[in-house]
């Protein structure tokens, strides 16, 4: 027989979004118009069978420990789980949900969106509009770096990685990329596959990183990654920050290594690594990635359904742990 969860929704969600899960579920819902503490979300989720939270909640092992007894599925509504100790949340018995497939083509757009305003100095031209300093045509004005018929490696090629490189192809260009293991021919779609991120690096005039987040992943994209690039290279984060070793990054682009960054993500945001807000040569988003109104209510869709399919009984495939 079906049972009808409690919900608790941490997150500070649009209200079409708020509306989907509190006409599924009795659900109660953060109020306050801004991010929870730990201990806040603690004492909202007394009661609860089912938390939603997203990637600003971090629940770590100290924080899975001090969660209501009533807690037994935890719902992130992003597709990274880095912020949660998964296996604390294993331990006490508690099944994890993401949210993968459904925010692929949105992030895939704004991936585009990064490495076309980083690569035609977009910072640049608009504050030349906006501030009223714009003289005119000029052909030596603010010359950028061709996007057409270039190199374009991907590290990590899972569904938004896949999704970025078929837009590559409108533009002509060839795709490399680096995984842990090589995709099938099906998936790969002509894609060149590097065993190494160094082999990767050499071939990328534009390198996009769309890898998961983990202990393994952090600082990867370092100074000697930079370092083999090929000349006015671009570098695109859709990722996570810490991906990325940021002073290495800020030296690059300060030295002329790397020509241009396109950032949606940045370690330790919102508090993020001063270089970024003043260097011309970085395109900056505050992690807008999956922003669009069809995303957000298509992550709600696919949790709502998850907590259903988990209460019948099933397992259903976006579950992590």
């Amino acid at each position: 027989m079906t049972t009808q969860p409690k919900l608790y929704v941490a997150c500070n969600f649009p209200p079409e979004v708020l509306d989907f899960f509190t006409s599924q579920f009795d659900a109660a819902y953060n109020d306050m118009g801004r991010v929870l503490s730990t201990d806040e979300l603690i004492e909202h989720a007394q009661g609860a069978d089912v938390v939603v939270l997203t990637a600003t909640d971090p629940l770590d092992q100290a924080a899975v420990a001090r969660l209501p007894a009533s807690v037994k599925v935890v719902c992130t509504y992003s597709v990274g789980n880095n912020h949660l100790d998964l296996d604390a949340l294993e331990a006490r018995g508690i099944a994890v949900f993401s949210t993968p497939g459904v925010l692929d083509e949105a992030c895939a757009d704004a991936a585009w969106l990064l490495m076309l305003g980083a690569a035609r100095r977009v910072i640049e031209g608009i504050e030349l509009i906006r501030e009223g300093t714009w003289q005119g045509w000029s052909p030596r004005q603010l010359i950028g770096r061709e996007v057409w018929g270039s190199r374009l490696g991907i590290l990590g090629m899972g569904r938004i990685g896949r999704a970025i490189a078929r837009r590559a192809r409108g533009f002509d260009m060839t795709v490399h990329y680096h995984n842990r293991n090589r995709l099938g021919p099906e998936l790969e779609s002509g894609a060149q596959y590097h065993s190494t991120l160094e082999s990767l690096a050499r071939e990328s005039d534009f390198l996009c990183i769309a890898c998961p987040a983990s202990p393994s992943t952090q600082g990867l994209v370092n100074r000697e990654i930079l370092q083999l690039l090929p000349p006015n290279a671009v570098v695109c984060n859709i990722s996570r920050g810490d991906i990325v070793c940021d002073e290495d990054l800020v030296h690059a682009l300060e030295t002329g290594v790397v020509a241009a960054a396109g950032l949606d993500v940045f370690a330790g945001e919102p508090d993020i690594h001063p270089a970024y807000r003043q260097l011309p040569n970085v395109f900056g988003l505050p992690h807008i990635g999956s922003s669009t109104l069809r995303t957000r209510l298509a992550m709600a869709e696919l949790l709502c359904s998850s907590i259903k399919a988990h209460y019948s009984g099933e397992t259903p495939e976006n579950r992590i742990r």
